[in-house]
């Protein structure tokens, strides 16, 4: 019999240090209403002493309690971070000695789209057999690789993490996933450092990532849909990366799926790269919007690039 890997509990985590588009405006050629207009961003959230691991405990205890399960009973955690709080050990194994589990952790980068890469090989180790319960995190701390002088990137990006718990079960959970990377597109979002004891920025040619980003994100969602012999009719949500308004609404409009099936929760924490589907999930399952049996659609798309989609009944 088929095993499916279901989503058992979410939880999500914002740091307390609000950054308006008001106060950027005290330090950037840009206002309020330009940066909502292009980007659909207000607010994002900044780290002030924490790190990557501190946001991470925070949302998985959240998870946790939901699922109503105890961090020892965890046979896996991946934890899908940009930036991790050292080159090593994982970040994930920090976070298995404060939760008190006693199971493997590793980290996984996809950028944006680590979430979706550590959803689906999560989901590869429940239908194999190889685990019964995951935790699954994004955390990012992407504040400490943004060029405050860059307008470009400034206005995007946010601080915040997202988990979720997922068990074995016999009925139904992930239905389809697909993950896909293209690194022909290196220079058009990445880094500035180019050895692994330099501080890097992040650098973006934003007119090419969009066009990329709602090229490959509305194709993944049509062949999604075709492979499960469904139409964006049979959607309940779509839930997808938060990096940037237009790209959302574009990619909704390409899939014919109607904004008001799609989570937006972008405006109160910006661009937060691996957390940014995670925390859009946990917002709309703890507000009402998505209830038992939903059929989701989870979408990301990072530098690499890297992109992958998973087709979910919650």
């Amino acid at each position: 019999m088929k095993k499916f890997a279901r989503i058992i509990g979410t939880g999500s985590y914002l740091p307390p240090k609000v950054v308006t588009n008001h106060d950027l405006e005290k330090t950037l050629d840009t206002n309020d209403e330009w940066i909502v207009a292009r980007t659909g961003i207000s607010e994002r959230r900044v780290v002030e002493e924490q790190g990557t691991c501190d946001l991470a405990l925070e949302a998985s205890i959240k998870a946790l309690e939901m699922a109503g399960i105890d961090a020892n009973e965890l046979d896996l955690i991946i934890l899908a971070t940009t930036t991790p709080d050292k080159i090593f050990p994982a970040t994930a194994t920090m976070l298995q000695n404060r939760l008190g589990a006693k199971c493997p952790a590793f980290d996984m980068q996809a950028v944006c789209a680590g979430f979706v890469f550590a959803m689906s090989t999560a989901q590869q180790y429940i239908e194999n057999g190889g685990a019964k319960k995951v935790l699954v995190v994004g955390s990012e701390t992407m504040s400490k690789i943004v060029d405050w002088s860059d307008r470009g990137s400034a206005i995007l990006f946010g601080d915040g993490a997202g988990a979720v718990v997922l068990s074995t079960d016999d009925e139904t959970g992930i239905l389809h996933s697909k993950i896909h990377s293209d690194g022909s597109f290196l220079t058009s979002l990445q880094t500035s450092n180019n050895r692994i004891n330099e501080l890097g920025f992040i650098q973006m040619t934003g007119n090419e990532v969009f066009k990329i980003a709602v090229n490959r994100l509305s194709n993944l969602a049509e062949t999604t849909l075709k492979e499960c012999n469904m139409t964006a009719d049979d959607l309940t949500w779509m839930v997808p990366h938060q990096a940037n308004i237009r790209i959302i609404t574009a990619v909704a409009k390409k899939v014919k799926l109607p904004m008001e099936k799609v989570v937006i929760t972008l405006g109160r924490h910006g661009n937060t790269s691996a957390a940014s589907i995670p925390l859009a999930l946990d917002t709309a399952v703890r507000d009402g919007r998505i209830n038992k049996g939903d059929k989701l659609m989870l979408e990301g798309i990072g530098g690499g690039f890297s992109w992958g989609g998973l087709l979910v009944e919650y």
